[in-house]
This record gives C-alpha cells, sequence and structure tokens, in this order.
C-alpha cells in the first residue's frame, strides 16, 4: 500500500462510525489526481465504502466480518458536513410515536438542502428536499408529530391529533402551536 493510502487510512482509523471523509479534506496530503485514485483503490480494496461523489466512510469491523455503519449516523454526519437540517420522513415519525405500525422499507430522509441519494454498501439512503414547514421543528418530538400528520394526511390525522396531544410534553406541544403559521390550513387547525 502506498504512504499516501496509509496516511488516509490511519486518518479513517480514528474517526468515530458513520464519519464522512471527503476527497477535499485531504488535498493537503498530494495531488487531486492522486488523492482520488487513493481513494477509490481503497474503496475497489474494501477499506472504505463510496458512499456518493467524492465521499467515503469507513466500514466497521466486528468479529463477523466487515458491515456498513448504521445509516442514522452517516446522516447525522452529513448534516454536520453540510449544516443542513435532515430528518427522517413522516412514515418513520409516525412509527415512532406509535401512530401506525407500519415499518418503512425504504431508508428516506428530509431536508432543506438538495436531493440526493447516499449508498452504503448495497442500502439506499434517499435525500428529499422537503417544504420548510415540515423540517422547521427539525428532530424534536413537535417536528416528529408534524411529518408524521403530514404522512398521514387530512383523513387519517384526526386522531392522530388527539394522540399526539395526550402523548406529547407540553413543552412539545406549545412548540408545535408556534408553528401553526406555517403549516398548512388543514392542520393548522388540528393543532
Amino acid at each position: 500500500m502506498s504512504s499516501l493510502a496509509e496516511l488516509i487510512l490511519t486518518r479513517v482509523g480514528r474517526l468515530p462510525e458513520g464519519s464522512l471523509l471527503s476527497t477535499r479534506d485531504l488535498l493537503h496530503l498530494g495531488s487531486r489526481s492522486a488523492v482520488n485514485q487513493a481513494f477509490s483503490r481503497l474503496a475497489k480494496d474494501g477499506h472504505l465504502l463510496r458512499v456518493a461523489r467524492g465521499l467515503y466512510v469507513a466500514p466497521v469491523t466486528t468479529r463477523f466480518g466487515k458491515r456498513s455503519p448504521v445509516p442514522e449516523m452517516v446522516i447525522r454526519s452529513l448534516a454536520v458536513a453540510t449544516r443542513e437540517v435532515i430528518v427522517a420522513n413522516g412514515a418513520w415519525s409516525a412509527n415512532a410515536l406509535g401512530l401506525t405500525r407500519q415499518m418503512p422499507v425504504r431508508q428516506i430522509f428530509l431536508t432543506g438542502g438538495r436531493s440526493r441519494i447516499l449508498y452504503l454498501g448495497k442500502t439506499e439512503i434517499v435525500i428529499k428536499h422537503a417544504p420548510k414547514w415540515q423540517i422547521a421543528l427539525g428532530d424534536s418530538f413537535a417536528g416528529q408529530a408534524v411529518r408524521a400528520l403530514a404522512w398521514l394526511g387530512p383523513p387519517h390525522s384526526r386522531g392522530a391529533a388527539v394522540k399526539l396531544k395526550k402523548l406529547l410534553p407540553a413543552s412539545e406541544w406549545r412548540a408545535l402551536q408556534s408553528t401553526r403559521s406555517l403549516l398548512p390550513a388543514w392542520m393548522a387547525e388540528l393543532i
């Protein structure tokens, strides 16, 4: 292995699980083409996983072999790197709040930034652009409630709103009410 690849692996070894590493971050180690080629070779050899163009993550080594990092940790790392709010979609939020038993099959996240697709091995993670009102409260319980109600839609959300009023702490319910002006009319009436 070349010294550039060893330097990259040393740096990757110090990062926590799910931390993204960009080729741009290591341009001080060599020319752009040399760094890109080193990353490409490391990904081909299985030392790194290519998540998207120019973004890599280290696989996690367990006693059973190598596996991809937890998608939520990669998403959290991406949110920090891009300074975007990235949150779980409405189906996941409805399930987490106990409003439905359906478990989402695809991993879909919402953001105020651009839409993109990340790959962790064979797992596809979809990040969709969402309106501001769906991500205004971030990853709080109130934010999950907004996304869950939006996913359920007007016909099924009346009963869900009653459950949420009982389920959410008073401070979260007040935070939810404070954003009524941003919400669609049908949802603002429920809250």
